[in-house]
């Protein structure tokens, strides 16, 4: 999302949740919910869009849940973990980093952050290690990449880091994991070392993940539908190779299905982050409500495969 529609939409998400809790808001709108199965959602789907399954879903807060979320694995037990608005460090809002994008984390545990800032040419990674401590690692941005930072995606072997831009793109970037590849340093510029060549345009990717080591999973907020015929969708990226650092890989892009897009209220919705659990097979993508109803029945739904 451009710089200048995230402050609007981070201003009227504030604003909604004071005027909700000056009228002591309790539950949702008494409008009745469009069944799944909505035009809005399923048209034109693709021959494969019952590979993943909803099965489920859970409230997202609006301040807290609403921009991305990881599973992570170590230390054992972890809770899963969420951005929103209301998770930027305020050291870090007042520092100019006053976006934060959907994380990921290493199997090995490094839990990972993308921010970005209204101006500037650099972006920024926030890595909590498994003992706790945190880290910040700035990218300066290469000729022609946008400076938006939507989502990080780290590798099955923990080396390498994809992040991605807003807008129509047909390239994601590859950079090396902060605080798990041994050539980063908090002290030093965060290279971008390769990119992923995308066979087909996507609009507005708002997360990725990884499935295995050469495919990922990606919610896109395209609100228009002209790429693959489907609004909101779930992407696959199949890729070439598994990333390397040292070459560009190609993608293969595939639309899966439409993201459920059902509230009390009408408007537009907002994809957001995505997760993958390989201990529980769990796809997670989160869903912003339109309108008031951004405070009531946003969700995170889950889907499993098959």
């Amino acid at each position: 999302m451009s710089p200048h529609s995230r402050q609007r939409r981070r201003s009227a998400l504030i604003g909604l949740v004071l005027l909700a809790l000056g009228t002591g808001l309790a539950g949702p709108a008494a409008a009745a919910s469009p069944a799944a199965g909505t035009p809005s959602e399923a048209t034109a789907a693709s021959p494969a869009a019952g590979t993943w399954t909803e099965v489920g879903s859970d409230r997202a807060d609006p301040l807290t849940e609403s921009q991305g979320l990881a599973s992570v694995e170590v230390p054992a037990g972890s809770p899963n973990r969420y951005t929103g608005i209301g998770t930027i460090p305020l050291g870090l809002g007042i520092r100019g980093w006053n976006h934060v994008g959907d994380p990921d984390a290493s199997y090995g545990g490094h839990y990972i952050e993308p921010y970005q800032r209204d101006d500037g040419n650099t972006k920024m990674f926030r890595v909590q290690a498994p003992d706790g401590r945190w880290s910040e690692y700035v990218h300066t941005l290469s000729p022609g990449e946008a400076r938006n930072n939507s989502w990080s995606a780290v590798s099955p072997d923990g080396q390498w880091m994809l992040a991605g831009e807003w807008g129509t793109m047909t390239r994601l970037l590859v950079f090396p994991t902060p605080g798990v590849n041994p050539a980063t340093s908090p002290s030093a510029n965060l290279p971008q070392v390769a990119t992923v060549r995308l066979d087909r345009a996507v609009r507005d990717v708002q997360g990725c993940d990884f499935l295995d080591a050469t495919t990922l999973l990606c919610s896109s907020d395209d609100p228009e539908g002209t790429l693959f015929g489907i609004t909101k969708p779930l992407l696959r990226v199949d890729l070439s190779a598994a990333p390397n650092g040292a070459a560009d890989v190609t993608g293969h892009v595939t639309a899966l299905r439409g993201l459920p897009l059902r509230s009390a209220c009408a408007g537009g919705f907002e994809t957001e982050g995505v997760d993958y659990d390989r201990r529980t097979g769990t796809l997670r993508v989160i869903v912003v409500s339109p309108g008031f109803c951004v405070l009531t029945d946003s969700k995170t739904y889950r889907f499993t495969q098959g």
